[in-house]
């Protein structure tokens, strides 16, 4: 298998897209906040197109010319050698290819096209553009392997945006073919195999060091798995005008949602300024609640307790300085069903709660949680075993009649939803937007691509914080939730905010302590400049 690299040099005319940049996609983006950058699905994209070309009167053989130029550029960039070769599929995208095939040979390289099907076949623009390159080929599947072979990088040019499924021959041996090569590949549009509206990857699918996207990102480039296959993603412009009618339903995160979160005034109390409640805690737990109470106050919260089994508190009141303590109701360091009056009545004057930090599983303590869940009128953060009261059961968490945010991770989501993780994992979209809508609340499935979703509109994080793979980070990541929620962001708001703030907090530490250093505590320490704008 060959060793994938990154370029990060651009073309003109070529945008990157980095974390945080204020790119943006050239769409209107109706009731889309102001702090999402949009992404496009598959429809989104071709009404896009449409309106381009019959409404505003551009050429689809101009739109096709520019993205094909864009694809050029940065293979040029890409390229070990001189010889290039563009595997083209039947679509536009192969027609993308072609004239990516063209221009290179004006630049000096060495090029072929590999044709997927015979000439005839082709979409009308793409033959177009296959009467004006006169090196291309077609070829049998087994072909495309020896046909790459000491090519100084390759172009995927087989399927755009409108693929889904699991690709079939030509194309599957094709997509097998370019993995193994050694030599760069970049893929057009989106990595052949990768469903842009979703990032599944049902079979086969390219592994690309550069993908060149048109337009405007698509949802499939940033969550997973369809995210590991794009390598580097550079935006070109293909002179579709700005404001076309479209209402993208989904949006990176940009940092600038943490604009919102209001500042103290000189007339602000630690009451006004937020106050966190988190409910958790047992025997061998401690840490979640600890972690939690710390993040919120470190995100800003002004007052927090914590509601804990009575027989542990001293264990609170040592390690928790800055944070209140309430011994609730327990046996064997657990909370029992007999603390739920003594919990409500703590929450009364909360602005969020944060519910299951360590909490455990017993069933008595995952009562608790159901009955504490129905009777908070708060807002709800519910977290780790919070979340595991309601495995298999959750279309129940609609009857709730106060705003709430579920914080799974894929192992989580798999119970709320009853089916394995590896399930969620490969279908990351979808499983989020079924639990948001079951349930009724905001859904957060964290990972390195955490998707924030009501059920219709989704939020995806763009930036990458692998440092945050070790214990305890999810649990801060709830309490800094809970206090920008407290500080007057809606649910939806907060979620996305904390999940920006949290992963520009995890590169932090890690520039301080090591990449691969970084403990939870790092991640509550690094808070500050995680929010700061």
């Amino acid at each position: 298998m060959r060793q994938r690299r990154l370029w990060r040099s651009l073309g003109s005319g070529v945008r990157e897209r980095l974390p945080g940049d204020g790119l943006e996609a050239g769409v209107a983006s109706g009731a889309m906040e102001d702090w999402l950058e949009p992404c496009l699905d598959a429809e989104e994209m071709r009404a896009t197109d449409r309106w381009a070309i019959q409404d505003q009167g551009v050429p689809s053989l101009q739109l096709m010319e520019a993205a094909g130029r864009a694809v050029a550029e940065a293979t040029a960039e890409a390229a070990g050698s001189s010889r290039a070769v563009i595997v083209c599929g039947k679509g536009n995208n192969g027609g993308d290819g072609l004239v990516a095939a063209r221009t290179l040979r004006e630049m000096g390289f060495e090029v072929e096209a590999l044709l997927l099907a015979p000439g005839d076949q082709l979409s009308d623009d793409a033959k177009a553009n296959l009467q004006r390159f006169d090196g291309a080929r077609a070829v049998d599947p087994g072909e495309v392997a020896s046909a790459i072979d000491g090519a100084g990088v390759v172009v995927d040019a087989i399927f755009g945006t409108g693929f889904a499924g699991t690709p079939r021959d030509p194309a599957a041996s094709a997509i097998e073919a370019m993995n193994d090569a050694d030599a760069p590949v970049v893929a057009t549009d989106v990595a052949s195999g990768v469903n842009a509206a979703t990032g599944e990857v049902e079979g086969h699918a390219v592994a690309a060091d550069v993908t060149v996207t048109f337009h405007a990102p698509k949802v499939g480039h940033w969550v997973a798995p369809g995210k590991e296959h794009t390598g580097e993603l550079r935006v070109a412009p293909i002179g579709i005008p700005d404001g076309a009618p479209i209402d993208p339903k989904a949006g990176l995160i940009d940092p600038r949602v943490l604009e919102r979160v209001s500042a103290r005034a000189p007339g602000s109390t630690k009451f006004t300024s937020g106050q966190v409640v988190i409910i958790g805690g047992s025997r061998g737990l401690t840490g979640a609640v600890c972690l939690a109470a710390l993040g919120a106050v470190r995100a800003g919260a002004g007052y927090a307790t914590v509601a804990v089994p009575a027989d542990l508190e001293s264990i609170f009141e040592v390690k928790l300085t800055e944070v209140m303590s309430l011994g609730c109701a327990s046996r064997d360091g657990r909370l029992r069903p007999a603390a739920s009056e003594q919990v409500v009545s703590a929450t009364e004057r909360a602005a969020c709660v944060v519910l299951g930090s360590g909490m455990g599983r017993e069933q008595g303590t995952q009562r608790l949680v159901r009955e504490l869940t129905e009777r908070i009128e708060a807002p709800l953060v519910i977290d780790a075993d919070g979340l595991n009261a309601y495995a298999g059961r959750i279309d129940s968490l609609a009857d709730r009649k106060g705003p709430f945010v579920l914080t799974p991770h894929a192992g989580e989501m798999g119970r709320l939803l009853d089916r394995d993780s590896k399930e969620i994992d490969a279908k990351r979209v979808e499983s989020a937007k079924e639990a948001a809508s079951r349930s009724g609340g905001i859904v957060l499935l964290k990972g390195d691509d955490s998707i924030v979703t009501d059920g219709e509109h989704i939020a995806v994080n763009s930036i990458s914080s692998p440092q945050l793979a070790t214990a305890g980070t999810g649990d801060v990541l709830s309490g800094v939730i809970a206090a920008l929620i407290a500080r007057g962001l809606d649910p939806f708001a907060g979620a996305c905010a904390a999940v920006v703030a949290h992963s520009r907090a995890g590169r932090v530490a890690g520039e301080r302590v090591g990449h691969d250093s970084v403990i939870a505590g790092d991640v509550i320490d690094s808070i500050p400049a995680g929010l700061a704008l």
